[in-house]
């Protein structure tokens, strides 16, 4: 049963657990910026929140257990309401996989924290408390990095949609609806390695810039 998922059953927890704060997290992140800069049609419809339920995508939620990576449900913009669409639509664009980023980074100071302050407490729950924080700050560091590819639906899509011209904006839509079968073709095939491989090559990178932030407390 356990070579149905990425993580063994024992972590299924652990991953959920992350999946639900950093999900909710990430999508709030986009509502709230959009809200900020004018758009009010996440908060119409309830996405301006931390109900997590309002937030999950089914299928985007199984794929990081079954594949190691997903997505939740999109927030609604409407850039009408936005007075520099450009500037704004990449600022909530962006918004989201820096939440990811922050929670990790959260989350690797308060598990630096435990271990030097911890005591017998953290003794007393270790190897639970390690595989939390492990899972915690590498999935989210997944999530930030992932959601940033130029691939849609992703953030990193969003992006360049914003940066590029009006015209060329245009011609990206056309191969919007062909973002769900890049995804699978990347996950069921070897073509996946040219993608995945450099994520988790990136991900190290960053924690190690976080084991250098965080020396003095080591």
């Amino acid at each position: 049963m356990d070579q149905l998922f990425v993580y063994p059953l024992a972590l299924i927890p652990f991953v959920a657990i992350t999946l639900v704060v950093a999900f909710t997290m990430h999508e709030l992140a986009h509502a709230s910026v959009a809200y900020r800069f004018g758009d009010p049609t996440a908060k119409n419809q309830g996405r301006l929140t931390l109900n997590p339920l309002k937030h999950l995508d089914v299928f985007g939620t199984i794929l990081i257990f079954v594949a190691g990576f997903g997505w939740a449900r999109p927030i609604p913009v409407n850039r009408y309401h936005f007075k520099h669409p450009r500037l704004a639509g990449i600022c909530v664009s962006i918004a989201g996989p820096l939440s990811n980023l922050f929670l990790a980074f959260i989350g690797f100071f308060m598990y630096i924290l435990l271990q030097k302050f911890g005591g017998e407490w953290v003794i007393h729950f270790e190897p639970g408390v390690d595989y939390f924080f492990l899972i915690f700050i590498n999935l989210n560091l997944i999530l930030f990095l992932f959601n940033l590819l130029p691939l849609p639906p992703l953030d990193g899509y969003r992006i360049i949609e914003d940066v590029v011209s009006p015209s060329i904006r245009a011609k990206m839509t056309q191969f919007e609806q062909y973002g769900i079968i890049i995804f699978l073709i990347f996950v069921i095939t070897p073509l996946g390695q040219f993608i995945f491989g450099p994520l988790i090559s990136m991900r190290d990178q960053i924690i190690n810039w976080f084991n250098i932030i965080f020396k003095p407390l080591l």
